[in-house]
């Protein structure tokens, strides 16, 4: 029965969802946290921080994490399969029709409709996040690690990875 749930677990989230990993991530959080319990919202946040630090796409890394920890390598595998396959698939068939209408104004509207949930749903995120680290780590801490971040983002072009170790460090240092 736990293959079967983590099967669920991601395969919603990714057919339901559109514009890649990190819009899915609000609904594999819903999932993960949410309906099944095997996270916490903290280890969900330190999950995807740390997955963000490291190369491929971060939909299938959280899928192998959370798969493994809940039942293995079997279940790390059914995750990852749970995540790909069904998207892929679906991607093929609807690349091939979009293609076949791709002057048409209706799927022009529909893709200028899309935009707006992504960013909400970014948004929705990002607030759960934000409430996160002050609840967890206080509001000062927050604010410093979100002030410097977005100093080295915006100003300096840092890379995020290296943005998100440094959040890391820091936690390390002075929270842990």
């Amino acid at each position: 029965m736990i293959y079967w749930d983590l099967f669920l677990a991601f395969f919603i989230p990714n057919i339901i969802g559109y514009g890649g990993g990190p819009a899915i991530i609000p609904l594999i959080e819903a999932e993960v946290v949410g309906r099944y319990g095997w996270m916490t919202s903290q280890a969900f946040a330190e999950t995807l921080a740390l997955g963000n630090a490291l190369p491929s796409p971060i939909a299938t890394k959280m899928a192998g994490y959370v798969g493994y920890e809940v039942a293995g390598v079997g279940g790390a595998f059914v995750s990852i399969a749970a995540t790909v396959i069904p998207s892929l698939l679906l991607m093929l068939g609807a690349l091939g029709l979009l293609y076949r209408h791709r002057e048409s104004p209706r799927v022009k509207r529909m893709s200028q409709w899309v935009r707006p949930v992504i960013a909400m749903m970014m948004a929705w995120l990002t607030l759960g996040f934000l409430l996160e680290g002050i609840n967890t780590s206080g509001v000062i801490h927050t604010l410093i690690i979100g002030i410097i971040a977005a100093i080295a983002l915006i100003r300096f072009k840092t890379h995020p990875a290296f943005v998100v170790m440094g959040a890391l460090i820091y936690g390390a240092l002075l929270l842990g």
